[in-house]
């Protein structure tokens, strides 16, 4: 079985590589030649937008490459009668589709790992590149709430996790009760410490003729513990874009400031969920596919496979947008349509393994 498994696996490998080779020129090439004109002259920063491109073009060539090679395999070993030649021998379709379907549980699996890197803004700083913006490290004018807090940054650095003129409120019962004003903040320790402090508390009960503004100077004070810069940044972006780790973080983070995660949800699931279409296409294409030579039409078989995967991922695909854009709920969006594929295929299975 061994052999059987490295025989199969030769085919299927050689395919996948070849095609994702194909497909990462092919788009990183094509993006480059309609942006260059827009491109810094830096040759460094275009050689950056050149990986980071292909870094990103892979999340989407990566899961296709798969199936598309799968189809290739089965066209190839039905063309050389191995196929219906293995069924003689007593290999059933279960031995033949388990290498396959371990190895690109394996290679998917190694996508959604790099998706927990830095490697996940990969289109966030290919667009900052395009834009001359790539050196630009500075957000203006946040408001945001976290907790009992209501937070202003005139002036937020994300990587470099400090911010300039900040306007900190305590809400308690919809009244403000202090506000805190700093020049500058740093975040450190998983806390942001605040600098020349301007502290302002409203008296607890008020009387007109004796109540007072309490307002005092800190040099040092820290607070908001755990509001991440890399998640104010995020979140107040049109266009968001976070890794695996940060996206669970933030959800965590904001599901308890009643901000709505829907659009986070979805790029988690994006990135966690999505990219696992690609188990049931491949069983299943390979359930409705005929041993025998002489009934095997490889063009028809080619492309009616391909326009099946490139569909259902087009579904997806838009399905996704509709999640970001906030018109689906992102469970309805994401998990409904793959959970449904798996379902397809274990009926599907069921059947026809049995045959």
């Amino acid at each position: 079985m061994k052999t059987l498994k490295k025989y199969i696996l030769n085919f299927f490998i050689k395919y996948f590589l070849i095609i994702l080779l194909s497909l990462e020129v092919f788009f990183t090439a094509i993006d480059f030649l309609q942006n260059i004109d827009s491109l810094p002259n830096s040759a460094n920063l275009q050689l950056l937008y050149i990986f980071y491109n292909s870094i990103f073009t892979l999340s989407i060539a990566l899961p296709l490459s798969l199936v598309f090679a799968w189809i290739l395999t089965i066209t190839t070993m039905i063309k050389n009668n191995e196929l219906v030649s293995l069924y003689a021998l007593g290999v059933s379709k279960k031995m033949i589709l388990t290498p396959i379907i371990l190895t690109s549980l394996f290679i998917t699996s190694c996508l959604i790992m790099l998706q927990t890197t830095p490697l996940a803004y990969a289109q966030e700083n290919k667009k900052k590149i395009l834009h001359n913006e790539y050196f630009v490290n500075e957000q203006s004018n946040i408001f945001l709430k976290y907790n009992e807090y209501f937070i202003y940054f005139k002036k937020l650095y994300p990587i470099e996790k400090k911010a300039t003129d900040i306007h900190i409120f305590k809400v308690v019962n919809n009244d403000v009760t202090e506000i805190i004003i700093a020049k500058k903040a740093y975040f450190q320790n998983n806390k942001w410490y605040t600098i020349d402090n301007k502290v302002i508390k409203k008296p607890t009960t008020i009387d007109w003729n004796k109540s007072k503004l309490n307002i005092t100077h800190e040099k040092f004070l820290y607070t908001l513990e755990g509001f991440e810069p890399k998640i104010i940044g995020n979140v107040y972006k049109a266009e968001v874009q976070f890794s695996i780790i940060d996206a669970i973080r933030t959800i965590l983070l904001l599901d308890n400031q009643d901000f709505d995660t829907n659009k986070i949800k979805t790029i988690l699931y994006s990135q966690v969920i999505m990219p696992f279409f690609i188990i049931p296409l491949i069983v299943i294409i390979f359930l409705f596919t005929t041993a025998s030579n002489r009934f095997f039409n490889k063009t028809l078989f080619i492309s009616l496979s391909s326009f099946i995967t490139l569909l259902i991922w087009g579904i997806l695909f838009l399905l996704q947008k509709l999640a970001l854009g906030g018109i689906l709920l992102s469970e309805i969006a994401m998990l409904l349509p793959i959970s449904l594929l798996f379902l397809t295929m274990k009926i599907l299975t069921k059947k026809h393994m049995e045959e």
